[in-house]
């Protein structure tokens, strides 16, 4: 009966233009959900006629009643309504002078009388954090976590003279994790959709939809409010269920165990489903094993031999520590403050305050907690000072840890300084003046954040295409140091504070390193201009652009990914339950190629790192500079160290050696198909890893008679010349109709006659050179391929002489099928034309569709119907009508045949760094 009443509720919008009826209502409670109940009812159009709170506290105002009192509502503060179980004359007499219709109790503290609750012509609607009837009482949150619950939610329920007993008007439900706080469900779900709950419910009673569906006693349960007195840890008990407890009392009351004769509390548990870190023996009372003090927190074990880990303590005395500090952490020295710092200090004093308003001087010794503050000034506090301070970026455990005003300042001042940092990143820059600045660029491997020379001190020469000239030497990454990047990934997905962290967090670093590639992005450009030839101008708009697009676009997935509910057959008499989850992999290698150095590294590891996955990436050998500035820059965003690492070398030996790793669980490879059918071999033998290849392609562009020319003209050249044709869906063939052929050949060559070929970093520049020396030689053979098997060369075909890698855009025309020029891959700045008969569509579909590859194609033609029809029947990840190049973050990218499988880009991306799980139970 609960569950139809509940289901019948999804049937109502929660729509404004649905809402018609209002009423006039009365707030009773407290918090400042309860402030936004109130405040979000008053947007919807109902008349708050009272709001009946909690007097001050040390002179502060509740929070409901501030925006209250601002809006001009009537408020009362009444401290009780009732003495020795009468009602309180004076108090029922005001209440009632407002003329309710409804009262609204979104969190209450106080004991409301019946002829209270049953005053309005409504009667009085509570809302409570669990799906009742299970879990009645104050401490509903909390026990969610300790039994265990593997989902949470909560009831909007009709008052009656029960406790929690009352009929249930709606319920929401959410999945518990499995290292789930109370902090996080009520941030997560409970706060936000509570309030949107409370105001769907007001409207169904205006509306008089609201259904009063009682509550089965089976399955209810009553607990008592958690204190601190009966929250101490009995230890002969499962990991799991220690995990639950300490959990479940994080962060009030806090679960706590005596250690050295001393009472300490836990916060911050997680299970450790990997092998247990090394670390120093702690003796904990009441415990049979020892707990280890490791460089990621304390690790405790259960009855069953499994193992959880703390990641911060607290003593009696209020201090709070990490875990892992606990056999170092002896006073701190007392900094200096410079003059600027002594300046924010003042602001902070200020910010300290207008929270702690009863306080009348902020003096070193006050503390923050003890003057009345509670876990929401927490995060106004962690607010003003990012807002007011520079956008200084403190995290509410910050708070915590320093809870007097003067160990709070010193944090402050050693956030500033960059001194609480576990380690302070050492870069040993290359700088060089070019482009009017001063480029400063990483040159060592990059592996558990920090940089490092190559194990065996090797390095190589990475070479500027411009003039050929050495820019830099850069480690050349062996055997070891990819084991030992795999190893940093290893334990920061298992054991690090990026496994334990929350999507919604993970997403904040996301979007903070797009806005560091942003803020960067021109001596980003200049690097890629320097490194891989790209031209400026180009490398600014896409090279980076796209990067930091593609950043914030799956910065923001990172708290949507989600599995679904599956309707089974049911294992009668009992009932079952299905559903699935999406989980990360673990670690990833990506494998990325030197045409576009940091786009394909944003490309792949953006998707992967939002997935919640850590990873090992391999810049091509010969353009690994942007992808260590990249990895400079995640260190400046906060990503945890581990996370990201860069191994700059060769294919042969690192990405030969990723491909095999046991420890890897994917691999995400760009480049080519012969190296692609090599990388999978060798993770098919090595551990089965899942595998994604972007490989070669050969697009064919067919341009039709009706087409725009003009257009056609312009597009089919950015179709090949883009980027100096260094560009995977490159149109590796043109088709086109014999009507119109000569003509577009003849515009073709107009317009490369004005194309200007020069230093990439002249803003004025068309074109640059090729990306090395070695790729130049190839397409001077491709071209004397060409001339050799009786194509036409029309123009081009020779390198530039000038110092670099430079070739004149070429095109060559009369390209028959069984040509080399019409089978393989150029990869450069050569437009390869072959004609086809006018209106024989079928048959330069057949010519088109003649590859093993199928990356990307296009067609030009006015005719609609002709051109769905052709995008039906080519054979390519991509097709593009009446257009070339438009890739966007949002839309999936990938190749089908030889061109490989699996996608970059858009939400299908994520699934190639996700697992699905399916997990079913019986009830």
């Amino acid at each position: 009966m609960l569950q139809q009443g509940i289901q019948a509720l999804r049937r109502f919008s929660t729509g404004r233009a649905y809402f018609k009826n209002k009423l006039k209502l009365a707030l009773i409670g407290q918090s400042l959900f309860g402030q936004e109940v109130y405040s979000h009812l008053r947007k919807e159009g109902h008349r708050v006629v009272g709001v009946f709170t909690v007097p001050d506290k040390d002179g502060k105002a509740d929070p409901l009643a501030l925006a209250a009192e601002k809006d001009g509502t009537p408020v009362f503060k009444f401290p009780r309504w009732r003495v020795k179980g009468k009602t309180i004359k004076e108090v029922v007499e005001a209440y009632r002078s407002v003329g309710a219709e409804l009262n609204v109790l979104p969190f209450c503290t106080q004991f409301i009388p019946m002829d209270v609750i049953d005053g309005p012509k409504h009667g009085s609607i509570i809302y409570h954090p669990s799906i009742l009837p299970r879990h009645r009482g104050a401490s509903a949150i909390n026990w969610t976590l300790i039994m265990g619950d593997k989902k949470a939610g909560f009831s909007v329920f009709w008052a009656d003279d029960g406790l929690d007993t009352g009929p249930i008007l709606l319920q929401r439900s959410c999945d518990v994790g499995p290292n789930d706080t109370v902090d996080a469900l009520y941030n997560r779900f409970l706060f936000p959709e509570g309030i949107k709950a409370m105001v769907e419910a007001v409207q169904l009673i205006a509306d008089g939809k609201a259904p009063r569906v009682p509550q089965p006693e089976e399955g209810a349960t009553y607990e008592g409010i958690q204190k601190k007195e009966n929250a101490e840890i009995s230890w002969d008990q499962s990991a799991e269920v220690l995990h639950n407890w300490i959990r479940g009392h994080d962060k009030v009351p806090g679960a706590w165990t005596e250690i050295n004769g001393q009472m300490v509390t836990f916060y911050g548990s997680t299970l450790l489903n990997s092998s247990v870190p090394s670390g120093e023996p702690l003796e904990i009372k009441g415990a049979k094993k020892p707990g280890l003090v490791t460089k990621n927190g304390l690790v405790l074990f259960g009855n069953d031999g499994k193992a959880l880990m703390v990641r911060n303590l607290q003593f009696e005395d209020g201090k709070m520590i990490p875990a892992s500090q606990y056999f170092s952490a002896g006073e701190t020295p007392v900094v200096e403050l410079t003059a600027e710092e002594v300046k924010v200090a003042e602001i902070i004093k200020v910010i300290w305050a207008g929270i702690l308003s009863n306080v009348s001087v902020i003096e070193d010794s006050t503390d923050f907690f003890k003057s009345g503050a509670s876990s929401m000034d927490v995060v106004r506090l962690v607010e003003e000072i990012r807002q007011k301070c520079g956008g200084l970026q403190l995290q509410n455990e910050d708070v915590y840890m320093a809870t007097k005003f003067e160990d709070f300042i010193q944090k402050v001042v050693r956030k500033l300084r960059g001194e609480d940092q576990e380690a302070e990143l050492v870069v040993d820059y290359v700088s060089k003046e070019v482009n009017e600045m001063t480029v400063k660029m990483p040159y060592q491997c990059f592996i558990n954040g920090q940089f490092t020379d190559a194990d065996d001190g090797k390095t190589y020469d990475t070479i500027n295409p411009t003039d050929g000239s050495t820019i830099c030497k850069v480690s050349y990454a062996s055997l070891v140091d990819v084991d030992k990047a795999v190893a940093a990934a290893k334990d920061a997905f298992e054991n690090g504070e990026w496994g334990r962290m929350n999507a919604r967090e993970r997403g904040r670093l996301m979007y903070r390193l797009a806005d560091l590639l942003e803020e960067n992005q021109e001596e980003l450009a200049t690097i890629e201009a320097l490194d891989s030839g790209a031209v400026y101008t180009l490398a600014l708009k896409t090279h980076i652009g796209m990067s930091v697009q593609t950043f914030r676009y799956f910065a923001g997935w990172c708290d949507k990914i989600q599995g679904s509910t599956i309707p089974i057959n049911q294992a009668r008499p009992n009932r079952n339950l299905t559903f699935t989850k999406k989980e990360p992999l673990g670690v990833c290698a990506i494998i990325i190629p030197w045409n576009y150095p940091l786009m394909m590294l944003a490309w792949k590891s953006a998707a992967c790192l939002a997935a919640g996955n850590t990873l090992v990436l391999k810049p091509a050998q010969v353009t690994p500079l942007t992808a260590l500035k990249f990895a400079e820059l995640s260190v400046k965003a906060g990503f945890p160290k581990g996370v990201i690492n860069i191994i700059p070398g060769s294919g042969g030996i690192a990405g030969q050696r990723l491909s095999e790793h046991p420890d890897i669980r994917k691999l995400g490879f760009t480049g080519s198909t012969p190296i692609g059918k090599q990388i999978m071999k060798s993770c098919a033998v090595s551990n089965l890893k899942k595998v994604s290849l972007e490989l070669g392609g050969k697009s064919p562009l067919i341009i039709f008679n009706d087409c725009e020319l003009d257009k056609a003209v312009r597009m089919g050249m950015g179709a090949v010349f883009f980027n100096k044709g260094e560009n995977c869906i490159a149109a590796g063939r043109l088709f086109v109709e014999e009507s119109i052929h000569d003509e577009f050949v003849t515009r073709v060559v107009e317009e490369i006659k004005k194309m200007k070929i020069g230093d990439p970093l002249d803003r004025s520049t068309d074109h640059g050179p090729q990306n090395h020396k070695a790729h130049l030689e190839k397409l001077l053979q491709y071209c004397e391929a060409g001339v050799k098997e009786g194509a036409t060369l029309v123009y081009g075909g020779r390198q530039v002489q000038r110092p670099g890698f430079f070739m004149e855009p070429t095109v060559f025309t009369d390209v028959e099928d069984h040509m080399y020029l019409a089978k393989e891959e150029s990869f450069g700045p050569i437009m390869v034309i072959s004609k086809f008969q006018n209106g024989d569509i079928d048959g330069v579909l057949q010519r088109a569709n003649n590859t093993e590859y199928g990356l990307a194609s296009g067609v030009f033609t006015k005719d609609i119907n002709k051109a769905m029809y052709v995008s039906e029947k080519l054979e390519a990840g991509t097709v593009f009508i009446n257009t070339y190049n438009k890739t966007d973050v949002a839309a999936p990218f990938g190749g089908v045949k030889q061109s490989g499988f699996g996608k970059d880009l858009g939400e299908e991306a994520l699934n190639e760094y996700l697992k699905t799980k399916t997990v079913t139970l019986e009830y």
